[in-house]
């Protein structure tokens, strides 16, 4: 019985909504605890960044005036992402891949090291926590370089990769919470359209960019979170547990060949390694096989009688016979080697069951925005009440849920912000003009605990 798309992706969802989890919570306690701290305050003065190039929100301006001005500010931003992706497309287009890793590494560095530092910088005052500067600088600069190591070397625990991903995410995140109100809300729903177009459109950024890289057969030139589940390939294939044929030389001189499954070589692996007369050999080509059975022929034909002792042969002082043996049945040589018959079309299946375990195998990759922009919703939340929080939450989890799950039917790559971000706008706005007045009104009237 073939199990549901839930069973066969519930590890790969667990996988994604853990780190995207994690990153959220870990925002929103930034936020809370920096929130009487400099740079981060909401009552501070708002920076200018990327974001918010030709509006900046004063608290006196009238909703029309935010509302204008936050749009413009999102249609400027939108487009700088479009343009700079579009020259990432043709820079991996005419193979500077190099450039594009030496990039991304000063981005990771310059993120890790000045943002970063100024978040790790903002903690030690709030919390007054007693360091000198060198001791301050040295962590600084180690976990900056360790990060920048981790995400673009190789050999480096898949752990600590996507521990630094995560950690990436957050502190672009807490950054992004110090835009004013308008800006976030009205940049959050731009963002979700844009990442629509970009990887749905025909020529989208992004589509020719993943188009680009599965052409390639080669990894995305992006920051992004691969989740790798610890899922057997094997796992629910019969045919896939015979891949090893245990062979050796018995005390009588003879050969004997015995299919085995896996589950039984590793059983008697602790035996073969006490005992040098067996050793555990795997079919590297069919060549072997064919003579196994040209063999197996030779010994059933009628034609020859005596192959038993055609196929002996004296080597100085040893003779050595090739002998097929059924333990169960000495007569019923065809039970036996059937398996190593069905060997002779196990290429084929195996390349078809690559080719259908490949996503598996490599597990599920989010884009780090998507860490951001998730995280970046929630924290704004914080910044009005938990109820609020709670509610976002639960929204993107639900819409990054749907979509893992229109990603296992559609097989194709799909943006993750749309869902997620659309839910959570919703749900927002609903809890702050809704949900929370009555809920606060039951309680200030005692109608509900």
């Amino acid at each position: 019985m073939e199990s549901s798309i839930l069973e066969s992706i519930g590890q790969e969802i667990i996988g994604v909504m853990s780190p995207v989890s994690l990153c959220m919570l870990l925002v929103v306690l930034l936020v809370y605890s920096l929130s009487d701290s400099n740079p981060f305050s909401s009552s501070s003065a708002p920076i200018r960044t990327a974001a918010n190039l030709v509006y900046l929100e004063n608290p006196s301006d009238t909703t029309a005036q935010k509302l204008e001005g936050a749009l413009l500010n999102a249609l400027v931003f939108v487009i700088l992402i479009a343009i700079v992706t579009f020259v990432l497309v043709l820079l991996y287009y005419y193979n500077f891949t190099n450039f594009l890793k030496n990039y991304m590494r000063f981005s990771a560095f310059f993120v890790l090291g000045t943002m970063g530092g100024s978040i790790f910088l903002s903690v030690i005052q709030h919390f007054s926590i007693p360091i000198d500067s060198i001791t301050c600088f040295l962590l600084l600069f180690n976990y900056t370089i360790v990060g920048v190591l981790s995400m673009f070397s190789g050999g480096m625990p898949i752990v600590l990769r996507q521990g630094y991903m995560v950690l990436l995410g957050i502190i672009v995140a807490t950054w992004f919470t110090k835009l004013p109100e308008w800006t976030t809300w009205v940049l959050l729903v731009a963002l979700a359209l844009y990442d629509l177009v970009a990887v749905l459109a025909p020529g989208g950024p992004l589509k020719l960019l993943v188009e680009l890289a599965s052409s390639r057969d080669e990894e995305l030139p992006a920051l992004v979170y691969e989740a790798r589940p610890t899922v057997s390939r094997n796992e629910g294939n019969p045919r896939s547990t015979l891949g090893l044929l245990v062979a050796g030389v018995s005390d009588s001189g003879s050969v004997e060949l015995q299919a085995v499954s896996n589950n039984n070589v590793r059983r008697d692996g602790a035996e073969n390694r006490r005992s040098p007369e067996y050793t555990a050999i795997q079919v590297r080509n069919l060549e072997n096989v064919e003579g196994v059975r040209n063999r197996d022929e030779a010994e059933r034909s009628p034609l020859v009688g005596h192959s038993r002792e055609r196929y002996s042969s004296d080597s100085n002082s040893s003779e050595y016979s090739t002998v097929i043996h059924n333990r169960e049945s000495e007569t019923s040589v065809d039970e036996e080697m059937s398996p190593l018959v069905d060997l002779l079309g196990m290429d084929n299946e195996r390349e078809h069951e690559r080719r259908d375990s490949v996503v598996t195998s490599r597990g599920i990759k989010l884009g780090l925005g998507d860490f951001v922009f998730y995280s970046v919703l929630v924290g704004r939340a914080a910044m009005y009440d938990l109820m609020t929080v709670y509610a976002c939450y639960l929204a993107i989890i639900s819409g990054l849920g749907c979509t893992l799950i229109l990603l296992s039917v559609c097989h194709r790559a799909l943006p993750a912000l749309p869902i997620s971000i659309t839910l959570g706008v919703i749900f927002y706005f609903l809890t702050r003009l809704l949900m929370e007045p009555f809920v606060v009104g039951m309680a200030t009237n005692l109608m509900m605990f």
